[in-house]
């Protein structure tokens, strides 16, 4: 049976690898262990062969990618808890960071992401999301790809250039909606939503992969910028999940997790998540387990999880709660009441009780049944227990096998570059037509210039008279002459263009 120790009470505590996939959640107040305990089953699940993904929210569990120090200590807590092959090591790592500062940059496209969790990420009320995904629609009927935040704001300004043709066809569509859209793109990109969106986009390959030896590749995403901006933070973390659960195949319950996802600061996930995102997180947690994905919380308080949540969350490990306020209070009885209860303990006095390092722990036996409650010590890692340095990690991330793969980011033909095309065909096509029309239209004027003045010449107007007139009138005076009316005939018909007659 594959199984990973966990720690030891009155007898070892294992975790069945067959319900890792059922989840889990660790919890405990800051400075109780919980971040080692992170750390522990972490390394556990790479040594069985199962690749692994953290939020590193504090920077502390970078120390998995070196060997931990031997000390006394560290020695006489494996021999009590009965490890027999303890020994420090490193484990292989995966650095990843969405700016691309610590880790090889961690990218998505407009597309993948959708216009539901967009509009939470951009925090959009109702009317406005119906706007996103008019735009959406109309990016795929015109055959335009959305990519980068560039690309969805030339989508929004032709939305807003042709506002009354799209809502037409689509629905109404207010410009004050659309402006507000507009400003909170630029707030999305200001946050660092810009280096999120783009391409090469994330293959979710390359976060299930073991290397040369068989041991599964931690990926440790560099989260403490990140966690500065929830939005980006939970929103990622839900297209992530909706990701592997919309792609993997079905698996029903493998020997062991295709891979084991560690979510730290599990709050923020949660923290004002419209209902209709909540349904959705509780329906990929019901379903993912057959895709051979275990998800473990990591946060403070059981009560962090919304109760939907955190009944599907099989094997727990509760570190120490201190009852201080009426929060903690409440706190302590969520967790009492989420175990089994052992007659030997009275979880509500002990969890209160409990050392650094200590634990209450309950894990999923045969046929999916939790086990009694258990108060453990917890196995050490045999990792450093705190974080690596930056020169430490540069050459983690030199050694990577993935780096060539996202390093450089790709800019293809998308949405924005298409809409500039056509506007600066028209630019260009309209100019020349423009000037054509002002020549045609000056000749045109000239002439009629030139032809009224004529015509003043022969005819004369109000205010003089013409050189037909005065003529006429000096023939006129010729009395019967005819040499006056040949005179007169001559000049008028040459004048006119017509031929004399006799």
């Amino acid at each position: 049976m594959n199984t990973l120790l966990i720690g030891k009470g009155d007898q070892q505590v294992h975790l069945n690898l067959k319900y890792a996939n059922r989840h889990g959640l660790i919890a405990g107040a800051t400075g109780t262990g919980k971040t080692v305990s992170l750390m522990s089953l972490a390394e556990g699940f790479s040594r069985q062969g199962v690749p692994v993904f953290i939020t590193d929210v504090k920077g502390d569990i970078s120390g998995l990618a070196m060997a931990g120090t031997p000390s006394e200590k560290l020695l006489q807590r494996a021999a009590q808890i009965g490890i027999e092959d303890y020994h420090n090591e490193a484990n292989p790592v995966v650095l990843w960071d969405l700016a691309g500062i610590q880790g090889h940059p961690l990218r998505t496209t407009i597309s993948e992401m959708g216009p539901t969790l967009l509009s939470r990420i951009l925090e959009l009320n109702d009317t406005q999301s119906g706007i996103l995904d008019i735009v959406f629609q109309l990016a795929d009927d015109q055959g335009l790809l959305l990519l980068d935040l560039d690309d969805l704001r030339a989508m929004l300004a032709l939305v807003a250039e042709e506002r009354k043709e799209v809502s037409a066809k689509y629905g109404l569509i207010s410009a004050q909606s659309l402006a507000a859209i507009q400003r909170s793109v630029l707030g999305l990109e200001r946050d660092g939503g810009k280096d999120f969106f783009g391409e090469p986009a994330l293959q979710l390959e390359d976060l299930m992969r073991t290397n040369l030896q068989g041991r599964g590749i931690i990926n440790l995403l560099a989260a403490n910028k990140l966690i500065l901006t929830p939005r980006l933070y939970s929103s990622f973390l839900l297209w992530l999940l909706s990701e592997l659960f919309e792609n993997l195949p079905e698996v029903g319950d493998p020997e062991k997790p295709k891979l084991v996802f560690f979510i730290d600061e599990a709050h923020l996930l949660f923290e004002g998540c419209p209902s209709s995102l909540l349904k959705r997180v509780e329906q990929i947690m019901r379903l993912i387990r057959s895709k051979g994905v275990g998800v473990y919380f990591c946060s403070q308080f059981p009560d962090d999880v919304p109760g939907e949540i955190l009944g599907q969350l099989g094997n727990r490990i509760q570190h120490a709660l201190r009852a201080y306020t009426p929060r903690d209070q409440k706190a302590v009885k969520t967790a009492a009441e989420t175990f089994v209860p052992n007659p030997k303990l009275v979880v509500s006095e002990v969890i209160s009780q409990l050392g650094v390092g200590e634990a209450l722990v309950s894990m999923l036996a045969d046929k999916g049944v939790p086990t009694m409650v258990e108060r453990a010590l917890i196995a050490p890692p045999r990792c450093r227990m705190g974080p690596a340095t930056n020169e430490e990690l540069q050459q983690v991330r030199a050694q990577s096998p993935i780096g060539g793969k996202y390093d450089h980011a790709i800019n293809r033909e998308s949405a924005y570059e298409r809409l500039n095309q056509r506007r600066s065909g028209a630019a260009t096509s309209n100019p020349t037509s423009t000037a054509s029309d002002a020549a045609n239209d000056g000749q045109t004027g000239q002439k009629a210039e030139e032809q009224g003045w004529f015509s003043e010449l022969i005819f004369g107007n109000k205010r003089r008279q013409g050189l037909a007139e005065t003529l006429s009138k000096q023939a006129a005076r010729t009395v019967g002459s005819q040499l006056g009316k040949q005179i007169l005939r001559g000049i008028l018909g040459g004048m006119l263009g017509k031929s004399s007659r006799r």
